[in-house]
Formats: structure tokens, C-alpha cells, sequence
């Protein structure tokens, strides 16, 4: 029997955070702006910036000093996550008219399959029509879209046309549109595999579909052989229901300290405020850690590494510090200036699994009530509404420090 042709959508907000700017800021609508760190706080590189910063040459990574001489009237503006993630939650609102499959790529892009539902509301062309003009006309931002029968294709036919855009690879038209570009046109294929490939004379989409699989599973990994086989139209991912609680790999956060730290003192507050928002996600997620990942980076740069295997389930904050001090402890020397801090918290489980005597339990039932209850005073009145002590202190880290949830491996 013959499987339905899935209909996957790709939305992917052009600039996000630069263009949520400047919905907020009308009167920078038509200059030159950028989203980026703050050179004084040991951050200054362009996150993402504007068609009219683009048309400078302005790049995504690129120090802010770069970026201005070659546009000196750069406007530079420090990310506003809170702001990005309730626009990304908004335009999820809107998707979710068309179906509950929808799965995420960051806060800017998104996967729909409208297999079931496109019938209902006039094809795939139209309901990417409609979405585009919503998020224009609710967000004042732009949103382009690839339509295609897989996740591979759609997200390629998002990047073809940029802005307000939409493009369709179908099922008859695909080699045409995908085989000419070059190979690294696609996610999956960055610039160290683009190199090793061009040694092979690989340079387009189409010259990597006319190698033959064995000499691909031979000398790169399974991953790029498998690309080969979704790039010839094989490529049967599904996407996933927002409805599906799907437990993450690992879920970290990292920081550049705003200056160097050194003393044990400095470590544990930048690590509490690390896992103080670890700790919230894990419970937000419902799962525990049975891991934990800590990385140091020195100010020359040169990182060490330790992680532990830990002897019960976690996922409040005083444990997931107590065990990262316990491991920096055995593997830092106190010798370097620390620049970066990253803990991770990883082999993630939906439930405790664990064996408690009488002590263990009156002791875990108050720190049980205690995370809830702190953790319905910030829903209730924002992140920043209640804080462990140590964080009162002068700041020695970023508010915008990276989180991850990974349902894939940890990068």
C-alpha cells in the first residue's frame, strides 16, 4: 500500500530578533540595525541584523567594531529574550490553527504538517499564505515559508526566498530546484564537511545525490549518507504533536562571566545562577538528571571538562550546585581566570526511580513544596520575582546566557 505524500510546512521569521526590534522601535524601521552583545561585556558580536544592515555587508558573528566600519550608523541594540520568546510563543499561537504538529527549531523557525488539514483550508499555498500576512499584520514581522512532501526540503524552500516569501519543492519539481545549488545549501553540511567534500570534487546538491552510497558510508559518517538518501526524496521524518511530552537529552545553560573570576566563591555564584534556571526547566519539563556536565574555559580560552554520574535522580537547584561545585572541585586547579562557565544536566528521566528511607522522605517532600511553590510565584509574577540570595550580589554573569534543551546530541 502506497503512503500518503506528507505536506510539511517551514516558517522562518526573516531577522527575528532584529526585526521584533524594530516592530517595537517604528522610527528604526528604516535604518540599519543589529542585535548584538555589548563589547563591555565581553560579548560584542553581531547576533543577527536587518535587510538594510545585511546590504552593508553586515555578518551574522562578526565583532560590532567590524560591523561599523562598514556601516558607521549601525544601530546596536542588546537581545531582549524575553520579549523574542513571547513573540516565537505568538506566532505558535497562529500555527496552531492549521495543526497541532508542529515542532521548533529555535525561537524563529518551525515545522507544521498539514497533511490532514490542508484540505480544510484551501492547500499548502494558501495556508502559507495566510500565516505570512497574520504574522504581518499581528507581529508587524515577516515570516517566509517553504512547502514541500518532507522536513529536508521545506526547510530549504523557507531559505530560497527571503523576505515575505513563500516556496514550493515538489515532488516533480524538486531535482530541478535542488540539485544545482551548492552543497552547502542544506543544514547538516557545514564548512568542515563542504571542505572534504569539494576535495571530492562535490560541489553542488546534485553531485553528492550521483556519488554512490557505499563510498559515502565509507569514508564520512552515517549522517552525510543519509543526507544523500533524503536529498533522492527518501526522507520520511515525521514531525512531532505539541501534544507529546518528549523528554529532551540534556538541558544546560553556559555563561561569559562579565570579567574574569578566579575564587571558589565566584564560581559557585555564576554556577547558581546557571542551575537556578536548570533547575526550573527540569521541573517545568517534569524530568530529573541523572548527569551532570560541567565545562570551564580559561581567559586563554583552553577548556576543561568533568562530568558525574550521580547516585539519585535531581532536578532542584541546591543539588544541581552541590554536585557541579563537587566536580569542579576534583578537576579545576584554581590556577587560571575562568572566562566561561557551562553546566549541563543530561541522562534525563521522567521520575525520581529512587529508593527512600523515612529521613529522605520528609526532607524531599519540603524541597518537593518548596520548588512548586517558587516555581508558581515566577509564572505568576515573572523569572526575576524570586531569587536564591547569592544572586543579589553584583553581577559577575550575562542575563542572556544560553539554554538548551537537546533532543539530539549536545553541541
Amino acid at each position: 500500500m502506497q503512503l500518503k505524500e506528507q505536506i510539511i510546512l517551514h516558517v522562518d521569521a526573516n531577522s527575528f530578533y532584529a526585526s521584533v526590534e524594530c516592530a517595537r522601535h517604528p522610527e528604526l524601521k528604516d535604518k540599519p540595525v543589529a542585535v548584538s552583545g555589548n563589547p563591555e561585556k565581553r560579548n560584542g558580536i553581531i547576533l543577527t541584523k536587518n535587510d538594510i544592515a545585511k546590504k552593508f555587508g553586515v555578518a551574522t558573528g562578526e565583532p560590532i567594531w567590524q560591523a561599523k566600519d562598514k556601516c558607521p550608523d549601525l544601530i546596536c541594540i542588546y537581545p531582549d529574550m524575553p520579549l523574542y520568546e513571547k513573540y516565537s510563543k505568538q506566532m505558535r499561537e497562529i500555527f496552531k490553527k492549521y495543526t497541532f504538529l508542529i515542532e521548533g527549531m529555535g525561537l524563529d523557525e518551525c515545522w507544521l504538517d498539514i497533511s490532514a488539514s490542508a484540505h480544510l483550508f484551501g492547500g499548502a499555498n494558501k495556508i502559507a499564505e495566510e500565516i505570512r500576512k497574520e504574522i504581518k499584520s499581528k507581529l508587524n514581522i515577516t515570516v517566509s515559508v517553504g512547502i514541500s512532501f518532507c522536513k529536508l526540503f521545506a526547510k530549504l524552500g523557507s531559505d530560497l526566498k527571503k523576505p515575505d516569501a513563500q516556496t514550493e519543492i515538489s515532488r516533480d519539481n524538486f531535482k530541478q530546484i535542488v540539485y544545482p545549488l551548492p552543497i552547502n545549501a542544506i543544514i547538516g553540511i557545514g564548512r568542515r564537511m563542504t571542505e572534504h567534500l569539494n576535495k571530492m570534487n562535490i560541489f553542488t546538491l546534485g553531485d553528492l545525490v550521483n556519488v554512490p552510497g557505499y563510498i559515502l558510508k565509507k569514508k564520512f559518517n552515517i549522517n552525510i549518507y543519509e543526507l544523500r538518501k533524503k536529498l533522492m526524496g527518501f526522507d520520511h521524518d515525521k514531525i512531532a504533536s505539541i501534544y507529546d511530552n518528549e523528554i529532551p537529552k540534556s538541558i544546560g545553560n553556559g555563561t561569559t562571566t562579565l570579567t574574569d573570576i578566579f575564587s571558589e566563591e565566584e564560581i559557585e555564584t555564576t554556577i547558581t545562577f546557571l542551575s537556578n534556571n536548570i533547575s526550573s526547566r527540569l521541573r517545568d519539563k517534569n524530568v530529573y538528571a541523572n548527569r551532570i556536565d560541567v565545562t570551564i574555559k580559561d581567559c586563554h580560552l583552553k577548556s576543561k571538562h568533568a562530568s558525574k554520574v550521580l547516585p539519585k535522580p535531581i532536578n532542584s537547584m541546591k543539588d544541581i550546585v552541590k554536585y557541579s561545585m563537587l566536580l569542579v572541585n576534583e578537576f579545576w586547579p584554581y590556577a587560571e581566570k575562568i572566562r566561561a562557565i557551562r553546566v549541563s544536566c543530561s541522562k534525563l528521566t521522567s521520575n525520581e526511580s529512587e529508593q527512600l528511607n523515612l529521613f529522605h522522605i520528609t526532607s524531599n517532600t519540603k524541597q518537593n513544596s518548596l520548588n512548586t511553590a517558587i516555581d508558581e510565584i515566577r509564572k505568576k509574577y515573572g523569572k526575576k520575582s524570586i531569587q536564591p540570595a547569592v544572586l543579589m550580589q553584583p553581577k559577575i554573569v550575562r542575563e542572556n546566557f544560553n539554554m538548551q534543551d537537546d533532543n539530539n546530541n549536545e553541541t
